[in-house]
């Protein structure tokens, strides 16, 4: 049986499709009392806290430059850059649009992937990205966020998404020598350093924010933070980055049904269509060409 087939595998990412979808409807729960600068601060002090746990009893792996440089890069995009810019996105976008949004970020992996990881470029990657991307234009279309003026939501989801596929670029090479646990802590503290400057606005808003939207900041913390990145980079050191990157797409359905369920939110009908066509492009990106006998 192929590693990445494998049971335990199957398992790691279906908890790790729930913990992140989890994470846009508790992000948007918590929109009014954190900014998404401090938001990001304190999951990130939480999962800097609960991550070294699954380091006991792990030998310690010493990072060459290189890889201290990839680990730095992969924390600041991902840990940092992605949640700042993810929280900001939903003040303006319900979970469920921004979830769509974000989730063009697959298609960016896997186009980085087969440029700078040397896992290919093929036509029907190709035609898929140019659906997928499609399909984000019509939800930006459908959230009638905008570009301009004070609504920048789906400006902020794409960032998000950009920063996302980075982080994963740099996390895989990564991978190649460091255990998966190590790299992921070392990551989260990337990202915190980067996210510093907010301290002094999150110690006013928690001040300010009532008990359950601070327990819900240490919930994105400790679960989608956390546990959902060990998941994912205990996944990654099994599976191609393309190939992963395209199970995230089962988190926007999950995230609309959430939404609704929490908060009556839904994206608009156009929206959804441009979510449809999200997932035909990832769809066409993973066909494989019939074999002509010989």
């Amino acid at each position: 049986m192929d590693a990445a087939d494998q049971p335990w595998v199957q398992a790691a990412l279906a908890a790790m499709v729930v913990a992140w979808a989890s994470a846009f409807v508790a992000i948007r729960g918590v929109g009014p009392y954190f900014s998404g600068g401090a938001l990001a601060l304190a999951r990130l002090v939480v999962a800097a806290l609960l991550l070294p746990l699954a380091l006991i009893g792990r030998p310690w792996v010493r990072p060459h430059p290189r890889e201290w440089l990839l680990v730095a890069c992969y924390g600041a995009a991902w840990f940092g850059l992605y949640n700042v810019a993810l929280n900001i996105s939903e003040h303006t976008l319900d979970a469920g649009t921004a979830a769509m949004v974000v989730n063009v970020g697959p298609v960016l992996l896997a186009l980085g992937a087969g440029w700078f990881l040397g896992e290919g470029i093929t036509a029907s990657l190709a035609l898929g990205i140019a659906l997928a991307f499609a399909g984000v234009a019509l939800i930006g279309v459908g959230s009638g966020a905008g570009f301009g003026g004070r609504r920048m939501g789906v400006a902020w989801a794409l960032l998000a998404a950009v920063a996302y596929s980075g982080g994963v670029l740099c996390q895989k090479v990564a991978l190649r020598r460091l255990p998966s646990a190590q790299v992921t802590w070392l990551g989260c503290l990337a990202g915190l350093a980067c996210c510093l400057p907010f301290g002094w606005q999150l110690a006013a808003e928690v001040r300010a924010a009532p008990a359950r939207a601070v327990l819900e900041a240490a919930y994105l913390g400790a679960v989608p933070t956390a546990l959902g990145f060990s998941l994912w980079t205990y996944a990654l050191s099994k599976r191609s980055a393309a190939r992963l990157g395209v199970v995230t797409y089962l988190v926007p359905p999950l995230v609309i049904l959430l939404g609704f369920a929490c908060f009556r939110e839904c994206p608009t009908a156009i929206a959804i269509a441009g979510g449809i066509l999200c997932l035909a492009g990832v769809a066409w990106t993973r066909r494989r060409p019939r074999m002509v006998p010989a």
